[in-house]
């Protein structure tokens, strides 16, 4: 170090230091503490402190020697107003107090005051406004690194998650459970959305976005579904009649079901799902979708369950249901329609359709598929956590109502 402690330690004044305050700054950046920059140019250190974050005279809060003066958008908090909250906090003013005469939201101040205090010896905090002010500065620059691309462990378990056809929802809460001490492990839906969407960023390989469920490279705009209409007259029971309790989801039995197509129309594989535990189960239709072959393989589907489990089913006005009643007397099972172009009215299905396009791409012949492989992708269907189940498994919460 080039720099020589001056001989003279007498009072020097504001301007005879500058030569001190460059060093010690120089030496700031370099990585010292405040504690030993000041020893090494050789003032105390509580003057390397003012000189870093500024102090309260009297004539208010001086500025820091070394503050940047970078003008700023008017919905961010000015330099001005960061010294009017650090003098009312001194006043012991309240929070809401303090943003009502700034203008301010109260979660606003709240919240300038939380990110940007200073903690001393002791754990207490106290609110020094120039130090918040360079705490704010250093936060503002664009583009910022983002926190997968910087975490080799995160980007492994997130692309590890993908490869599993896991949801970035999924994975996050996995996360949690994996890592519950580990903050730096921690991130939310969208920061994965983000990573591989967003052109440029390369924090996850582009070929992951196929494991998504929509299988899209880029967000898409959501667009309001065209309206269907009625495939047939035959007298139906609509959904305004169904029980009650199938509703708030509380008695288990009532199903919701539909058909996801295949390329062309040609083939189509039936979706059942129970609406209180949302298990799946899959219909075969290897002849095809005609209203015969749907009402002879839901038959053969649904008596495999047990009566307690064969309450209602619910289907949308497709022309594959045109045998509904001929399905309700060989099963005992009434079946109840939806309204037209009502989709939400059988939110689980459409939910597991969007699900099963997965392993049913759109476009492909789903006659290939063998009963066995139905029966393997549902398996992994109901062995997967769920949120709407509090992170249990379709399968689980089946077992613990058949148990009951």
């Amino acid at each position: 170090m080039d720099f020589e402690i001056r001989g003279d330690r007498r009072p020097q004044g504001r301007r005879k230091l500058r030569g001190e305050r460059a060093e010690y700054f120089r030496l700031m950046r370099q990585g010292y503490s405040s504690k030993e920059a000041s020893r090494l140019v050789g003032v105390h250190e509580r003057t390397g402190r003012e000189w870093r974050n500024g102090r309260r005279g009297p004539q208010g809060y001086r500025a820091p020697a070394h503050t940047p003066r970078v003008p700023v958008c008017a919905r961010y908090l000015s330099e001005s107003e960061r010294i009017h909250i650090a003098d009312r906090l001194r006043e012991k003013a309240t929070i809401r107090a303090i943003a009502a005469e700034l203008g301010r939201s109260p979660s606003t101040v709240s919240r300038e005051i939380r990110r940007n205090r200073s903690v001393e010896a002791g754990g207490r905090w106290c609110y020094r406004p120039h130090a918040a002010q360079a705490r704010a500065d250093a936060r503002r620059p664009r583009p910022k690194p983002g926190k997968i691309s910087k975490n080799t462990a995160l980007r492994d378990f997130i692309q590890e998650g993908l490869e599993r056809k896991w949801s970035p929802q999924q994975i996050c809460e996995s996360l949690r459970q994996t890592f519950p001490d580990q903050v730096e492990m921690h991130v939310v839906h969208e920061t994965i959305y983000q990573a591989l969407y967003v052109q440029g960023r390369g924090e996850l390989r582009r070929e992951l976005a196929r494991a998504l469920r929509s299988g899209r490279a880029r967000r898409r705009p959501h667009r309001q579904a065209a309206c269907r209409q009625p495939r047939f007259t035959h007298p139906m029971v609509m959904i305004s009649e169904r029980p009650a309790e199938a509703e708030d989801r509380a008695v288990p039995g009532h199903w919701e079901g539909d058909l996801i197509i295949g390329k062309d129309g040609g083939s189509a594989i039936g979706t059942l799902v129970e609406r209180a535990t949302r298990y799946v189960m899959l219909v075969h239709l290897p002849h095809g979708r005609a209203a015969q072959d749907v009402r002879d393989a839901l038959v053969t589907t649904v008596k495999m369950l047990p009566r307690h489990l064969k309450r209602s089913l619910t289907w949308d006005q497709g022309s594959e249901m045109a045998a509904h009643h001929a399905f309700s007397t060989a099963t005992n099972i009434p079946v109840y329609f939806c309204d037209p172009a009502s989709p939400w009215q059988r939110g689980s299905n459409e939910n597991t359709n969007g699900l099963l396009r997965q392993y049913f791409p759109k476009g492909t012949d789903l006659s290939a598929h063998t009963r066995e492989h139905l029966d393997a992708v549902t398996a992994e269907l109901n062995g997967r956590p769920r949120k709407t189940l509090n992170w249990e498994t379709p399968a689980d919460r089946l077992h613990k109502l058949l148990a009951a």
